[in-house]
């Protein structure tokens, strides 16, 4: 999912991520740089190839907001394992607030953004979400509950 900050690209993905485990698959939410720091902390003690292998069981894994992230090298190289492990096997939804061309300048590597973009476009439905942020002071706010009728009288507390 593919939007501007603020339009709901959150909240529709885990309401898939929910919709899955209820009907018996196995997920997991990650924000992208928790993630990303999990996978670049696996590399001190060589755990990298065991996670990579737990995260592709995950259906769906949903990595939330690739876009705010600072990235060294291994975390990059590490994404694509992990993305690469997963491609044409479990789902994966991925939320961020950069279009396409932009994940060049995020990941600094182009020839790995270049495959990181061809698999993950080749499986894939791209939803882009337009609009202003629900967020936004200036949104109309949500309309007041609308009262429940009053209760008909009982035997036990009518007067």
């Amino acid at each position: 999912m593919v939007g501007l900050t603020g339009v709901g690209k959150t909240g529709i993905a885990l309401a898939l991520l929910r919709e899955a485990c209820l009907n018996g698959f196995r997920g997991r939410f990650y924000s992208a740089q928790a993630l990303l720091d999990e996978l670049y902390a696996s590399l001190a003690d060589r755990s990298t190839t065991k996670l990579i292998t737990r995260l592709s069981r995950f259906r769906p894994l949903l990595i939330d907001e690739i876009g705010y992230l600072t990235l060294k090298p291994e975390q990059t190289n590490a994404f694509f394992r992990l993305m690469e492990q997963r491609y044409g096997r479990v789902s994966t939804i991925l939320t961020t607030n950069l279009d396409f061309p932009a994940w060049y300048d995020l990941f600094q590597n182009k020839p790995l953004v270049d495959a990181l973009l061809d698999r993950l476009q080749h499986h894939c439905i791209t939803i882009r979400i337009n609009g202003p942020s629900l967020r936004d002071p200036q949104a109309p706010p949500n309309p007041a509950p609308t009262p429940a009728p009053p209760s008909k009288p009982t035997k036990r507390n009518a007067k």
